[in-house]
């Protein structure tokens, strides 16, 4: 079920740090068969994509006060749970974090194991109850437009439009988490059947499947295509670092309300975690409050600490998500019936 991935093929990054140099070793590898820097003081990440810039910062700070080296390898959502699972017999990473569904399917085959961290000040949606995962980054669905789209899509109909023949595009539900959470947006609109319908639809005007969201963004961005799903965090870090030429925007329903997805991105100790106790210091300094600060500013991403209050700045999450709906999936109901549909979807678009 899980195939790469949520933005790009794997990329393996080994980080070495000091207290006064930080070296990044990255190399390539197809089908994510990377291998992780060993070594006996160390803590392996395996993530989904999206935040690499901002471990960056953070791991050099976790180094600089430990001594412990953070090894970090980064696919997609789906590809990070695959991964642990083929090396289940000897276990390589210590800390997984990837997206819901991803995540609770991970707890579900046994690959987490209770990390015993304080998670106190994150709010009981955003954790697990018996203590297996918990969020370090909250994030959220979103779709991006070109300004080249005239008049612009402001509704789930307009997408439906003969204009946008071959010029939307969406990554593949049940392979890439953003694209997931299309599907599961648009059944919890309009019912189950519902959404399938309406992606049966819009398939005249789909490029075609994609594992990776974030090959999206250039498309969008050089005209290729004019509308793509992402995700809020992944898109504004784009407009702010890549100076991508698109806009954010949320598409409403029939009655003019924009719903959006919470899709955080979700951290658990891997059982058998060769370095365990140093996953847990890490955890906890990912969930520190003085790390969840920058979580606003540096990865744009939101807080999922209760006590740190939101940076509302501009190009912030909290400015994009302002008057829109945000729907918490109940994700293990999600899991429970997940293989049916995207089996269903499957069948409804022909993909």
């Amino acid at each position: 079920m899980f195939t790469p991935s949520r933005r790009h093929r794997l990329r393996h990054v080994a980080v070495a740090i000091s207290s006064t140099a930080l070296v990044l070793v990255t190399a390539t590898a197809c089908g994510g068969t990377g291998t992780a820097t060993s070594g006996s003081d160390t803590v392996t990440v395996y993530s989904a994509d999206g935040l690499g810039d901002w471990y960056k910062a953070e791991f050099a700070k976790f180094t600089a006060q430990t001594k412990i080296p953070v090894n970090y390898v980064e696919a997609g959502s789906g590809e990070v749970v695959s991964r642990v699972q083929k090396e289940r017999s000897n276990p390589q990473a210590d800390l997984v974090v990837t997206l819901p569904p991803f995540i609770q399917k991970a707890d579900e085959s046994g690959l987490l194991a209770d990390s015993g961290v304080d998670t106190s000040a994150v709010a009981a949606d955003n954790k697990d109850a018996g203590g297996k995962y918990v969020s370090i980054v909250d994030n959220y669905l979103s779709f991006i437009r070109s300004p080249r789209a005239t008049p612009a899509p402001t509704t789930f109909d307009d997408l439906l439009d003969p204009r946008f023949a071959s010029k939307i595009q969406y990554s593949t539900p049940g392979q890439a988490g953003d694209g997931t959470a299309v599907l599961l947006l648009l059944q919890h609109l309009r019912g189950q059947q519902g959404g399938l319908d309406y992606l049966k639809r819009l398939q005249a005007n789909n490029v075609g499947p994609s594992s990776s969201t974030g090959k999206l963004q250039p498309k969008v961005s050089n005209g290729e295509i004019m509308v793509a799903n992402g995700d809020v965090q992944m898109n504004l870090t784009s407009i702010r670092d890549d100076k991508s030429a698109f806009e954010v925007f949320f598409p409403s329903d029939a009655n003019g309300t924009r719903t959006t997805v919470s899709l955080p991105y979700v951290a658990g100790v891997a059982t058998g975690a060769p370095h365990s106790e140093n996953a847990k210091k890490l955890l906890e300094f990912l969930l520190s409050a003085d790390v969840q600060k920058t979580v606003g500013p540096d990865a744009l991403g939101v807080s999922v600490r209760s006590d740190v209050p939101a940076d509302t700045s501009a190009n912030s999450p909290a400015r994009a998500i302002a008057g829109v709906t945000v729907w918490r999936p109940d994700w293990n109901s999600v899991l429970s019936g997940l293989d049916a549909n995207i089996a269903a979807y499957q069948k409804a678009t022909g993909s």
